[in-house]
């Protein structure tokens, strides 16, 4: 299993159009990926009720874990995501 930290970098956090690329990318990976706040339990991040249902405010920090094979290239694009501000 691999594990990626990533700083939220939206200004309204993971909320509507961050949180819908974001859950885009993860089901596009083919892979199981979860998303948690740091410290919280982990959620599907290919699910976008979900993942809007953390939270996860302008940043703070959060974890993704994806298991399979391109797991660590696929956590790199997914934290890249998670860190841009789609909000400029």
């Amino acid at each position: 299993m691999s594990t990626r930290t990533a700083v939220v970098g939206s200004r309204v956090g993971l909320h509507a159009r961050p949180a819908s690329l974001f859950v885009q990318a993860a089901t596009a990976t083919g892979l199981p990926v979860t998303i948690a706040k740091d410290g919280g339990d982990p959620v599907d991040a290919r699910s976008i009720l979900m993942v809007m249902g953390l939270g996860a405010q302008h940043g703070e920090r959060v974890v993704l874990t994806a298991e399979g094979e391109g797991a660590d290239e696929a956590l790199a694009r997914l934290a890249e995501l998670v860190e841009t501000d789609h909000d400029a």
